[in-house]
């Protein structure tokens, strides 16, 4: 059995992500042990009874006494708060890294509180699903995922490239990027896109002439694709939303802009620009198959259930 990438790992709050990492981390042996912290005692309780993590401490401090390696896994607008309740605690020489999918705003709200010769190194994994807490993680979650590394000037090379094998070693792809151009790119895929989807789902919500019964019975892939992305949890978004509110709403004028220049085609029927703007975005959808990130499979990869 190879030998861990961390001897000692502390989770910091205890969700999807985390539960992941570790499920993961155990499986590859990639940490020697892994201590959790969550703040609601129910969530430690759930841990403790699916056996999440080897210790589930009752504070952030006890769970980071001599780690190595800090994972901070709490929504983006508590990151500043738990790093500074955690910083007198810090081993020296360890890192502190985050999987937060907004960057500019974890480092202004995480760096300061950060030791002198303690590391922090934000990172985020591109993976996810809509289900949240201790009992959604599995270890399967990164695989062919990416995870954005975004380093701070003077960290060490050997402590990114030490990060770096742990979320390789988990499954992950990774790269480096700015932590703005970070955010901007995000907006792009993820931040917008799921506000798209809750004002979707809150529209047929307020739209009382079609009823919620044929909402739910009649609703197509394209809806119910929708609802999946809005059953995301709540309290993350609203942070996200808070803490990258530039990056997103410039993506949000642009797609306005791009929603009233079709809303013009529909209205007057110009065919050919609907058929011009449809066939440029169905090859984005052909790109993301063939790099891998989703399938061509009918039904969006959906498996039939068994009659």
């Amino acid at each position: 059995m190879s030998k861990p990438i961390y001897d000692r790992v502390a989770l910091i709050g205890l969700g999807l992500i985390a539960s992941s990492m570790f499920w993961a981390m155990k499986r590859a042996n990639l940490a020697g042990k892994v201590t959790g912290y969550a703040r609601s005692q129910e969530t430690r309780d759930t841990a403790r009874r699916i056996g999440l993590t080897d210790r589930v401490c009752d504070s952030a401090a006890e769970a980071v006494e001599g780690a190595d390696l800090v994972v901070l896994a709490v929504p983006v607008g508590a990151m500043g708060p738990v790093a500074e309740a955690i910083a007198p605690h810090l081993k020296p020489g360890a890192t502190v890294t985050d999987v937060g999918s907004v960057k500019r705003h974890v480092i202004d709200a995480v760096a300061p509180h950060i030791p002198e010769g303690v590391h922090f190194i934000p990172a985020h994994p591109l993976a996810g699903t809509e289900h949240s807490g201790p009992e959604s993680g599995f270890a399967e979650l990164f695989e062919n995922r990416w995870c954005l590394i975004v380093p701070l000037p003077g960290t060490p090379d050997t402590e990114i490239a030490r990060l770096r094998a742990l979320w390789e070693a988990m499954g992950s792809n990774v790269d480096e990027m700015d932590p703005d151009h970070h955010d901007l790119v995000l907006a792009v895929t993820s931040h917008a896109p799921h506000l798209i989807a809750y004002t979707m789902v809150g529209v047929a919500d307020d739209l009382r002439r079609v009823t919620d019964s044929e909402v739910i019975k009649y609703s197509a892939a394209g809806f119910r694709d929708f609802t999946r992305i809005a059953a995301s949890d709540p309290t993350m978004w609203r942070d996200v939303f808070l803490t990258n509110k530039d990056a997103t709403l410039e993506i949000l004028g642009r797609f306005t802009e791009e929603l009233f220049a079709l809303q013009r085609a529909i209205r007057q029927g110009d065919g050919q620009m609907l058929f011009d703007y449809f066939t440029r975005t169905r090859a984005i959808r052909r790109g993301i198959i063939e790099a891998g990130q989703d399938t061509a499979a009918p039904d969006f990869g959906r498996v039939k259930p068994r009659e």
